[in-house]
């Protein structure tokens, strides 16, 4: 990557931070999309209005049931980065609504890790650097050291175990059905946000 090309991601970057919204913000703001019977993202889709309803039902619940154990606690504790998580996301996408209240679990544990979201459709130029196989696949995590303004790393739009589930269907199936991604759902209720937490410790080199 040149240095101009490395300037103009980093522009973006800021330019998305600044439109960046906390965790909680995020929760207040879907809540109340619930309540107007309606979706972030362009698309006004009764789908999409549904999801949006169902995302804060799940989101709720993960804020209340993600479990931590005290070794990971610990090894949150005592990261001495200084990072800035930033997550493109949309009310209406179910992985971002497993994923993100883990995320903010684990953000929690450390005054060294800030996490920030933006939605997707308001963020083009942003979605465009980080696209997944090509494609504008959310949730998206960015992860920034807030020092130098580097990209130190990426992950999603879904945790390592579930990306290879995806991976393996599609690879035999060609495309995901509805009964695939119901079978998703219930590995994510099974799984309990653990694969997440896995991945961002790795992510952290914790």
């Amino acid at each position: 990557m040149t240095t101009l090309e490395q300037i103009t991601v980093q522009d973006i970057i800021k330019d998305s931070l600044k439109k960046a919204i906390s965790y909680q913000d995020y929760r207040t703001l879907v809540h109340q999309l619930v309540e107007d019977e309606s979706t972030s993202g362009n698309e006004k889709t009764e789908p999409l209005v549904n999801y949006t309803m169902l995302n804060d039902r799940r989101m709720k619940r993960w804020d209340k049931t993600v479990k931590v154990s005290e070794d990971i606690k610990e090894r949150f504790a005592n990261f001495n980065g200084n990072v800035t998580w930033l997550v493109i996301t949309e009310s209406w996408c179910g992985d971002a609504a497993h994923v993100i209240p883990v995320l903010n679990k684990l953000a929690e544990l450390s005054e060294h890790i800030d996490l920030k979201l933006v939605f997707r459709d308001e963020n083009d130029e942003l979605m465009n650097q980080f696209l997944t196989n090509g494609g504008r696949a959310i949730a998206k995590l960015i992860m920034i050291d807030n020092i130098t303004g580097d990209v130190v790393n990426t992950f999603g739009p879904r945790p390592s175990e579930a990306t290879q589930m995806v991976n393996d269907y599609k690879a035999e199936h060609g495309t995901l059905t509805p009964e695939f991604k119901e079978d998703l759902q219930v590995w994510y209720n099974k799984n309990k946000g653990q694969n997440i937490i896995e991945d961002m410790v790795g992510l952290l080199e914790l």
